[in-house]
């Protein structure tokens, strides 16, 4: 354009700046903006503004978005209503909950009524903060004033609900939205599935999960995880399985949750070989289990007498987890009583680093006491005490 003989105008430059910040790159769009303040033919208009307030917004940087509403107000201009739920949302994820309500009322003063957008940032910020009542009684009040819920507004509540497992209250929002034209995503769909998984109704899962496929949504990792750890803990591994299996049918790839619910659900059910293979499969695609699992899986195994094959499950650790789980270990076997088996792994932790984690070494102690191992104590102190390891 400024080749051709154009001089880009407030539009263009505002447009551009919108762009920069929507892309995160806002010192970039602010160079550009300062470019306009310094034009003898040209000035930013509220849209500009607005776009620069949104840019800092979403970089957490509010002070300088609250600097840009001052300005522009110096400057003569008018904020108007998207100026302010721009700020306002901006100020609700930061939880700044009692600036948002002074905007809000500012906004009335200056004429310009919240809109639904307004009460959407405030009440998605409320309901992520846990304030759960503050935001029914916004709502209860934008409805009396007029306010007509949209899309949004219905996915937050159906969320919220979902958050407090009272999947009859989601589901009844879910119908009274799609009234009025929401179409639930798969981020949606999960949401719900997630739920009702919690509360082990699968029927449900299942049908929500069919429902999406139909509508041609992809399922996720997060909605195949959600099934999975459903049916794991309603007891049917076998589908639980199934829907694993059928996770590279989406391209979904199974992270360590999703490996951890199974072998946990593998381990409770005596299923240890099924289990350990999940968990070496785990550790050959470069996943670090949690240690829920590498709990687990090594207790279950000591519970059976077979604790060579936990130190070797636990042997691919790096350094650090293995001390973690093995401290862990220690202790949940003192407190079991299997005293003899908490000292091999007592002494293959000497081997490892001679720095005795003092908790783990009162519990061994008491464990031993209490159950006159009084032998396992002298050996273990007496190494402590030479320094080996």
């Amino acid at each position: 354009m400024v080749r051709e003989g154009w001089k880009p105008n407030v539009y263009v430059h505002t447009a551009l700046i919108d762009g920069l910040c929507k892309k995160g790159w806002t010192e970039k769009a602010f160079r550009l903006f300062l470019k306009l303040v310094r034009s003898d033919n040209y000035k930013p208009n509220v849209h500009t503004y607005t776009s620069m307030i949104s840019g800092y917004c979403k970089e957490q940087k509010l002070n300088r978005a609250e600097m840009f509403l001052s300005r522009m107000k110096e400057q003569g201009l008018v904020p108007n209503t998207n100026t302010y739920t721009t700020l306002i949302d901006g100020h609700c994820k930061e939880g700044n909950f009692d600036r948002a309500c002074e905007l809000m009322d500012l906004m009335g003063k200056e004429g310009f009524a919240p809109n639904i957008y307004t009460y959407n940032a405030i009440l998605d910020g409320l309901f992520k903060k846990g304030r759960v009542e503050e935001a029914h009684a916004l709502l209860r009040d934008g409805l009396l004033h007029g306010l007509q819920v949209d899309t949004v507004t219905y996915t937050i509540l159906i969320t919220e609900h979902c958050k407090q497992v009272d999947t009859e209250r989601a589901m009844a929002f879910v119908c009274k939205g799609v009234k009025v034209g929401l179409q639930p995503d798969i981020h949606l769909y999960s949401t719900l599935i997630a739920a009702f998984s919690k509360q082990k109704k699968m029927k449900e899962s299942e049908k929500l999960f069919e429902e999406a496929l139909r509508f041609g949504l992809v399922p996720t990792k997060e909605t195949y995880t959600s099934m999975i750890s459903g049916f794991c803990r309603d007891g049917n591994i076998g589908l639980a399985l199934k829907f694993f299996n059928k996770m590279n049918d989406h391209g979904c790839v199974p992270d360590n949750i999703t490996y951890g619910t199974l072998i946990s659900a593998l381990c409770k059910e005596s299923r240890l070989e099924e289990a350990c293979q999940l968990y070496e499969t785990m550790m050959d695609k470069g996943l670090s289990p949690c240690e829920v699992s590498r709990l687990t899986i090594a207790y279950e195994y000591c519970k059976k007498g077979e604790a060579a094959i936990a130190m070797v499950i636990l042997e691919r650790l790096e350094k650090k987890l293995w001390m973690r789980t093995v401290n862990t270990l220690i202790r949940k076997l003192c407190s079991e009583k299997k005293v003899g088996i908490a000292a091999l792994f007592f002494h293959k932790l000497l081997d490892k680093d001679r720095n005795v984690d003092r908790v783990t070494l009162t519990a061994f102690m008491t464990a031993c006491y209490d159950n006159d191992k009084f032998a396992l104590v002298s050996d273990l102190t007496e190494r402590i005490s030479k320094g080996i390891g």
